[in-house]
Order: structure tokens, then C-alpha cells, then sequence
């Protein structure tokens, strides 16, 4: 069921009138002016603060708040995976074979394309229920649009982005939310089901374990670039292609009992989400710059200081707790360069690393590395 309710005081939610209102769910749009008849005369991006998953609070933010704020309530012995180690998604289990999946993630525009800022938001949110270990059921979007500003076809064609993605991962848009907003902001609720025995954390990676990415780093540092305008026609698909591929090979990953430990790279960038799983496994990571898969121009334009905010304030939060002496301002920029809609990030046993990889390439995944392993001590990472 879709439901709609405004945001804003300037805005008065007028009685259903098909005569005068146009109906996206049940966000009701006023009739569209000529002047808005062309969906690529305003540019998404001029509408929003920020972009895609560099939106995200700070990682030390964030802490602060669920700190005083959560994990005090209710919790069922149902209830798997809550928020104790910052995990992807919610697990409840339904029964002995069976446990629901339920996450959630939207964002403000990283692209100036509607339908493409669709399809990557779709498939950032779908991608934490691959990063269980679990099979996707059903998904709600999440709408929130400036409706004095945006015309009623760019909002269309941004559900229809999500829309899109969801047929791509078999599964349907069954309802959802909208708000009238001050920026536009897109999502979803994605629900999956997985087996209680396959569920795969962001906590549990061993000693000796070996470290594999994905996908390609460098998504946040196009993103800054095209909302200079001046990314490329190569440089935009190559970000399209990446941010659009849905992370399926969770699936696979799920089978495999020498997975230790799953999560996807998403707005705390490749450190921060690697500093996840070595606190919620109590161990120390060590991972090779020369083996980090990048975009084809990531490092050059990070040198020409094509930097995001996010990078910035991914650094501030736990760079206390990074060895990266031997590197410099380009290297740290990409390490923490947020991800929107990143790449699966798995730490797995030495002698299954040849099987989690033909499970990525199998899947489509050619930017696909082993970039690391664990160790032993305090939480923390090294780069080589």
C-alpha cells in the first residue's frame, strides 16, 4: 500500500482530484508547466547537499547516536542480526529453515539521469540483503521528491530506474511511501528470506583468512566529478555499469561454510567497512594497495583533487585506527571514498578462495581481488 504525506510547511496536501492532480503512488503532483516539459532541464544533482551513500553520517556520528539510542529494547531470541555490529540488514528467523531479511537504504541524487538514479539506489538497497547471504523477496520504494521543482516524467522515470533493477532481481515493487521534500530522495525497503544455518555477518573472519573485494573503488570520486560536469562519456559508464551491477553472488557465497565473514562496501568507504568486520570479529586486517582494484581513472583524478566530503569525514572517524605510513593523501582519499552501491567485501578460508572467486566471476564480476588478509590483534587495518 502506498501512502503520502508532506514534509513541508509551504505545502498544503490537496483533496485526490484526478482533474488536477497527477498520481505517482500516492504522491499528489500538480499539473506539470511547459516550462518542465523537458526532463533534463534540471539537473537532480543541483537539487541535493550531497550524493548517493556520501550522504551517510559520519561513522563516529553515527556511533554516538545508536549508542544512547539503541539496542536497549525488546529483543527476541528470533532476532539474529540487530544493530550490535553495524550489519547490513536485520535477520529474523520464522521457523527452522527459514528467516526473514528486512534493510533499508535511500539517498539524494548521484546522478543527473533519473532513471539511472533509480536503478542505482534500487540496487544499493537490494544489495545488503545479498550481503546476508539471502535470496530477495519483495521490495517498497521509498519516495520523497521536490514537487514544485521536478516534473512528473523525471519522477516517473526515477521509479521506473528502481523498477528496472527489482525485475532484474526477480522481484516485484509492492508497495511503498512518499513525501513531498526539499530534496529528492530515493530507495528501498528490501525484504529477502535465507536459511538461519547460511546467514553470513560482518563479524567471524579469522586469523589466516584472506580478504577478496567485489567491485572496483573509485565511485565517489566520479560522482564529485560529474557534478562538476566534467566526467566523461567512458568515465560515466564505467560508474553505471558498477553502481547498476546487482551483488548476486551473495547468493552463491551463502552455500560456502569457509565464508567466515560478508558485508558490501557502501558510504564508510573500503576501511570502514573492513573495520566493521575486524571489530565485530576482534582481529586486525592487512590489505595490498597494489591489489586493490580501481576505476580506470580513480587515481588520477584523486590526485587532481577530485575528493568527496565523505572522504573526509570517513577518515576523521576512524583513521586512528589505520596504518597508512607508507602511502599518501591519494591513496587514504580512495580507501575511504564512499560507495554507493559497492562491491561484496568476504573474508574467507585460504582453501576456498579459488571457489568465492569463481562465484563472483560466474556471476559477472571481472574487477573481482584478492586484497588482504587477517591477523592477529587489536581491530585495525594495514595497508602495504
Amino acid at each position: 500500500m502506498w501512502e503520502n504525506v508532506s514534509l513541508r510547511s509551504d505545502v498544503t496536501t490537496p483533496p485526490v482530484d484526478g482533474s488536477r492532480y497527477s498520481m505517482i503512488g500516492a504522491i499528489m503532483i500538480p499539473p506539470v508547466s511547459k516550462a518542465h516539459d523537458d526532463p533534463t532541464a534540471i539537473r537532480l544533482t543541483s537539487l541535493s547537499h550531497g550524493g548517493g551513500c556520501g550522504c551517510k553520517l559520519s561513522p563516529a556520528v553515527l556511533e554516538q547516536i545508536v549508542a544512547k539510542s539503541g539496542g536497549s529494547g525488546l529483543i527476541p531470541r528470533e532476532l539474529l542480526v540487530g544493530i550490535e555490529t553495524s550489519d547490513d540488514a536485520a535477520v529474523y528467523q520464522i521457523s527452522e529453515d527459514q528467516a526473514i531479511v528486512a534493510t533499508t537504504d535511500f539517498f539524494m541524487p548521484i546522478v543527473d539521469d533519473p532513471f539511472d538514479f533509480g536503478a542505482i539506489a534500487a540496487t544499493n538497497a537490494v544489495s545488503d540483503v545479498y550481503a546476508m547471504g539471502a535470496r530477495p523477496l519483495f521490495a517498497l520504494a521509498l519516495v520523497a521528491m521536490p514537487i514544485d521543482k521536478l516534473p512528473l516524467d523525471t519522477i516517473r522515470r526515477i521509479l521506473e530506474g528502481g523498477e528496472s533493477v527489482c525485475r532484474r532481481a526477480g522481484i516485484p515493487v509492492a508497495g511503498g511511501h512518499s513525501v513531498d521534500s526539499l530534496e529528492a530522495i530515493y530507495g528501498l525497503v528490501a525484504i529477502g528470506l535465507v536459511d538461519p544455518r547460511h546467514v553470513k555477518r560482518n563479524a567471524g573472519a579469522l586469523v589466516g583468512d584472506k580478504i577478496i573485494l567485489g567491485k572496483a573503488l573509485g565511485v565517489g570520486i566520479y560522482g564529485a566529478v560529474l557534478k562538476k560536469q566534467q566526467l566523461t562519456d567512458a568515465q560515466y559508464r564505467e560508474m553505471i555499469a558498477s553502481t547498476t551491477q546487482l551483488n548476486t553472488a551473495g547468493m552463491r557465497l551463502a552455500g560456502l561454510p569457509s565464508v567466515h565473514a560478508l558485508t558490501d562496501v557502501t558510504g564508510f568507504g573500503l576501511l570502514g567497512h573492513l573495520l566493521e568486520v575486524c571489530r565485530g570479529s576482534g582481529v586486525r586486517a592487512t590489505i595490498r594497495w597494489s591489489a586493490i582494484p580501481l576505476f580506470t581513472d580513480a587515481r588520477e583524478l584523486a590526485a587532481a583533487g577530485h575528493v568527496t566530503g565523505g572522504s573526509t569525514r570517513n577518515w576523521n572517524a576512524y583513521g586512528s585506527l589505520v596504518d597508512l605510513t607508507t602511502h599518501g593523501r591519494v591513496e587514504q582519499a580512495l580507501l575511504t571514498d564512499p560507495q554507493t552501491s559497492g562491491g561484496l567485501l568476504v573474508a574467507c578460508a585460504p582453501k576456498a578462495v579459488d571457489e568465492v572467486l569463481q562465484s563472483f566471476q560466474a556471476e559477472g564480476f571481472s574487477k573481482v581481488a584478492v586484497i588482504g588478509e587477517i591477523g592477529p590483534g587489536p581491530a585495525g587495518v594495514s595497508v602495504v
